[in-house]
């Protein structure tokens, strides 16, 4: 497993019945997680009055309960700077346990001793896209929400990268990637974060059992001669390490030689040192 261990602003202090209690910098948050189905006593005092719970609803969704928690506030990474906010539907803007894939593909960007282009595809609130600028990048970051985009200028402006070489583009990204095979476009490095299921701009529908692999092949397209990483990321049931590490063996080494690695990511609980699984993560790295 692939660990997001290096973190100083946030943490899973612990787990139990359904729910995690984090620390975001100075508040404390309980968010229902799927994967926690352990019933442990909870001791910490941290779970009697939290900053914000947020609870599930049996018609679906929920709602939050704040108890002097603001609007929005901001946590810190290494050099960068992310900013938070309560959703609707239980987020807050940031997946913490990214870090794990941030600090691989820093590290590959800085040692290459080249320029690189990297593609962030459904890139959300950017926190791929400042940390692969932060390392010396030029970032071309595609998401279909505004709001999303204007949050990750945010972030990146927060972060010391106002100026950095960054394309934000408010865009369908199946469709962004064909347009930039039309106009012969490559990248050396492809980030993606689909979505299980979603809708495109003229009700087009996404299932990513369905489009994951063939929207893998499209994007291979675009990588260039001599491209640096691949990297998928999924918070679907069906889509396991095994599976992620298939389809990149069977779309990229047959073009481009290189080494697949696919394991599930997670962070460390600090009241007892095990790990809470928050996914999984395909990466191909040239040879």
């Amino acid at each position: 497993m692939w660990l997001a261990n290096n973190w100083k602003d946030y943490e899973v202090i612990d787990t139990s019945h359904g729910e995690k209690l984090e620390r975001w910098g100075d508040y404390l948050l309980v968010r229902p997680d799927p994967q926690v189905i352990w019933n442990t006593p909870k001791n910490h005092f941290g779970w009697k009055k939290p900053n914000g719970h947020y609870y599930r609803s049996n018609k679906g969704g929920g709602e939050w309960d704040f108890n002097n928690l603001p609007q929005e506030w901001t946590i810190h990474y290494n050099e960068l700077t992310f900013h938070l906010k309560p959703f609707s539907f239980k987020h807050t803007g940031l997946f913490p346990e990214q870090a794990a894939n941030w600090d691989w593909f820093s590290e590959l960007i800085k040692k290459s001793n080249r320029p690189i282009k990297v593609l962030n595809l459904f890139a959300y609130t950017g926190g791929a896209t400042v940390s692969a600028a932060a390392a010396g990048a030029s970032v071309t970051h595609v998401d279909a929400s505004k709001g999303m985009v204007t949050w990750a200028k945010e972030n990146a402006c927060s972060s010391g990268l106002a100026d950095a070489p960054i394309r934000w583009l408010v865009d369908d990204c199946i469709k962004f990637v064909q347009r930039e095979i039309r106009r012969g476009n490559h990248y050396d490095a492809i980030i993606m974060d689909p979505p299980s299921y979603g809708r495109g701009p003229k009700g087009e529908i996404w299932k990513i059992e369905d489009n994951i692999f063939p929207f893998v092949e499209l994007c291979s397209k675009l990588l260039s001669d001599d491209p640096l990483f691949f990297l998928i990321n999924s918070y679907t049931t069906g889509l396991q390490p095994a599976v992620l590490s298939y389809m990149l063996n069977t779309v990229l080494n047959p073009i481009h030689k290189g080494v697949v690695e696919a394991q599930e990511i997670g962070i460390p609980i600090s009241s007892n040192g095990l790990v809470l699984p928050c996914g999984a993560s395909g990466r191909w790295t040239s040879c």
